[in-house]
Parts: structure tokens; sequence; C-alpha cells
């Protein structure tokens, strides 16, 4: 018989796996599988949990972030609000100071226009009071004399005018 390489690698590796499963070999392959899935298992179910956790985080922060929006909003309309009223308080403040002040003025002006009138007027009674006293001193009145009076006047009463503005 006639033997040749391939039949001693047949034979070395019959002999070979027989020696594998008399040691026990294979049970301890099939543990060592075994315990490579259970840790790629509880790898997968902790990956799952954590992906659990991060949407649950994740749905909070949303949450989070839609109240603080609303509240934002709703911040923004009370000062607009307050703003509005603030102007409006402004608004009506200014139309009672323009008010009050337009009453002062025209108080001012009445007091100034009746002042000018009774400046006006005392003139006008002092220079008829000089020009009687002179017609009265020379004794007969002249026409000079009375055209003389009432330039007096005039320039009196425009003097009184000029004064008062």
């Amino acid at each position: 018989m006639h033997f040749d390489a391939e039949f001693y690698v047949a034979v070395g590796f019959t002999i070979f796996l027989l020696v594998l499963l008399w040691a026990g070999a294979h049970s301890k392959f099939a543990a060592l599988i075994d315990s490579r899935i259970n840790r790629i298992k509880s790898e997968l179910a902790e990956a799952e949990r954590l992906r659990a956790e991060a949407e649950s985080l994740l749905a909070s922060f949303e949450k989070k972030r839609e109240d603080a929006e609303a509240e934002a909003k709703a911040i923004v309309a009370q000062a607009k609000e307050e703003a509005e009223l603030i102007a409006a308080e402004g608004k009506r403040r200014l139309d009672e100071f323009m008010s009050r002040s337009v009453k002062q003025v025209e108080q001012k002006i009445a007091q100034a226009e009746a002042q000018a009138a009774a400046e006006v007027r005392a003139a006008a009674a002092d220079a008829a009071v000089k020009v009687a006293e002179r017609v009265l001193a020379k004794g007969a009145p002249g026409k000079d004399f009375v055209a003389a009076g009432i330039n007096e006047v005039k320039a009196l009463a425009e003097r009184a005018r000029y004064v008062s503005n």
C-alpha cells in the first residue's frame, strides 16, 4: 500500500479532532461562544436602555424648550401691553400739560392785554389832565393848542402800546 502526504495529513487531522473532542474543547468553544453571545446581548440591552433614556431626555428638553418659547412669547406680549399703557399714560399727561400750558399762556396774554389797556387808559388820562392844566393855565383855548394836545395824547398812546408789546 502506498501512502502519500495527503493521507498522513488526513490521519493527523482526524487524530487532532479526536483529541480535541476527548479533551472537551467543543464544550469550551461552545461556552466561549455562548459567553460572547451573552456579552453582546447585554451590550445590546444596555444600548437599548441608553437609547430609551436619551429619547426621554430629548422629549423633556423639547418640552422645556416649548415651555420657554411660550413663556418668552407671554413676556413679550406683556411687555408690549405695558409699553402701550405707558405710552397712553404719557400721551394723556402730555395732553394735560399742554392744555394747562395753553391756559396759562392765555391767562398771561389776557393779563398783559388788561395791563396794557390799563396803562393806555392811565396814560391817556394823564395826557388829558396835562392838556386841561395847560388850557386852564393860559386862560383861553386856542386852535394850535388843541391840535398840540391831541398830538401829545397820540404820542403817549403810541408809547404805551409799544411798552405793552
